[in-house]
C-alpha cells in the first residue's frame, strides 16, 4: 500500500470531557484512526474504542498492541466482535507477545520465556480466525431461533482470512516477525527494541538498518502476499524545532548518549526532529526506504504532528 495513515495513541485522560475533545480535534486535524494500547494503569483498550468512535465521525479505532497473554482467546473474540459492531466495522485488532515482566507479576499472570508468548500469539491468532468463521456457538443454535437472535460476530470481513476485522501485528523478533507475515494486514515494526543483557522491558531505540533488515525478514515472510501489507511504525518522539542537530544534542543529554546518540536520533524513521517541512520530507523518505506509509505517534505528539500530517496531505495532492 502506498497512501499514508496517521494515528496516535491514547496515554490517559482526565474526565470524558477531556477525552471527547481530543479524539474530535484528532478528526480535525486529519488523523485516521486512534489506538489504545493494553498496559497496567492506562484505560482500559476496548471501552476507549468505543467510546472514541461514538464521539468521532470517520476516525478508525484499534489496538496498539494487545497483550495476549492477558487474554483468554474465546472472551477477546466475544469482546473483538462486540466492539467491531458498536463501532460500525472501524476496529483494527493488533496483537503482540507481551514483554513488560512487571505487569504479568502486578497481575498475577505467570510469566514464560519468550517462545511460549510467541507460541500463544501464533494459537490466539489462529483461535480467533475460527471463532470468528463460525456462526456462533452450536449450543445456543436452539435459543437464538426462539429469540430472532444474530450470531455475535465481526461486522468487517478483512483480516483473518476473511472474517474478522483487519489484524495488526507488532514486534521486532523473528518469531513475531514469521507470524506477522504469514497472517497480519498490518505489520507494526516498534522501533525499540529489547536491550541485550538487560531486564525484560529495558529498551533501545534501533538503528536505521536493523529498522530496515526486520522489515525486509518480514516482508521474506510474508512471500507473495508481501505487497498487500500495510507497514506501520511507531513514532517514539516528535519535536519542532529550526536546528535540529542542537535539539538532538539536547536529548541525548536528556535520556544518556550510550542509548540515544544524537547521530541515531537524526537518522531514526521513529524519531521526528525538525521544521513542519523536514519532519513531513522524512516521512516520505521511509516511505521510500522501509515502505512505511501507516505512522502512530503517542497521546502527547498528537499536537505537534498534526502540521505534519497536513503537510503530507499537501504534498501527495
Amino acid at each position: 500500500m502506498t497512501g499514508l495513515r496517521f494515528s496516535y495513541n491514547v496515554d490517559g485522560f482526565a474526565t470524558r470531557e477531556d477525552f471527547v475533545e481530543t479524539c474530535r480535534r484528532a478528526e480535525r486535524y486529519g488523523y485516521d484512526t486512534v489506538f489504545a494500547a493494553d498496559h497496567l494503569g492506562i484505560p482500559a483498550p476496548f471501552p476507549v474504542l468505543v467510546a472514541a468512535a461514538e464521539a468521532t465521525r470517520r476516525l478508525r479505532v484499534g489496538t496498539l498492541v494487545l497483550n495476549v497473554p492477558f487474554w483468554n482467546p474465546a472472551l477477546l473474540a466475544r469482546e473483538v466482535a462486540t466492539t467491531d459492531v458498536l463501532t460500525g466495522g472501524r476496529l483494527e485488532l493488533g496483537l503482540g507477545a507481551g514483554h513488560m515482566k512487571w505487569e504479568f507479576d502486578e497481575a498475577g499472570i505467570p510469566w514464560q520465556p519468550f517462545g511460549a508468548r510467541a507460541d500463544r500469539l501464533a494459537e490466539t491468532v489462529e483461535q480467533l480466525g475460527r471463532l470468528f468463521a463460525q456462526d456462533g456457538y452450536p449450543q445456543q443454535e436452539e435459543l437464538r431461533a426462539s429469540r430472532d437472535l444474530p450470531a455475535l460476530r465481526p461486522v468487517q470481513r478483512h483480516g483473518f482470512g476473511g472474517v474478522g476485522p483487519p489484524l495488526i501485528v507488532g514486534g521486532t523478533s523473528d518469531r513475531v516477525l514469521e507470524i506477522a507475515g504469514r497472517s497480519a494486514d498490518v505489520v507494526s515494526v516498534p522501533g525499540i527494541f529489547q536491550a541485550e543483557g538487560q531486564p525484560p522491558g529495558t529498551m533501545r531505540l534501533g538503528t536505521p538498518e536493523e529498522v530496515e533488515e526486520r522489515v525486509r525478514y518480514a516482508a521474506e515472510r510474508a512471500g507473495r502476499r508481501a505487497d498487500r501489507i500495510e507497514w506501520h511504525a511507531l513514532v517514539q518522539l516528535v519535536v519542532h524545532t529550526e536546528d535540529r542537530r542542537a535539539t538532538a544534542e539536547q536529548l541525548t543529554r536528556r535520556y544518556g548518549p550510550e542509548s540515544t546518540p544524537p547521530e541515531l536520533l537524526l537518522r531514526s524513521p521513529f524519531v521526528l526532529i525538525g521544521t513542519t517541512e523536514q519532519m513531513a520530507e522524512q516521512v516520505l523518505r521511509n516511505r521510500e526506504r522501509y515502505g512505511f506509509t501507516y505512522y502512530t505517534v503517542h497521546g502527547p505528539y498528537l499536537d505537534t504532528l498534526a502540521t505534519v500530517v497536513e503537510r503530507v496531505r499537501e504534498i501527495e495532492g
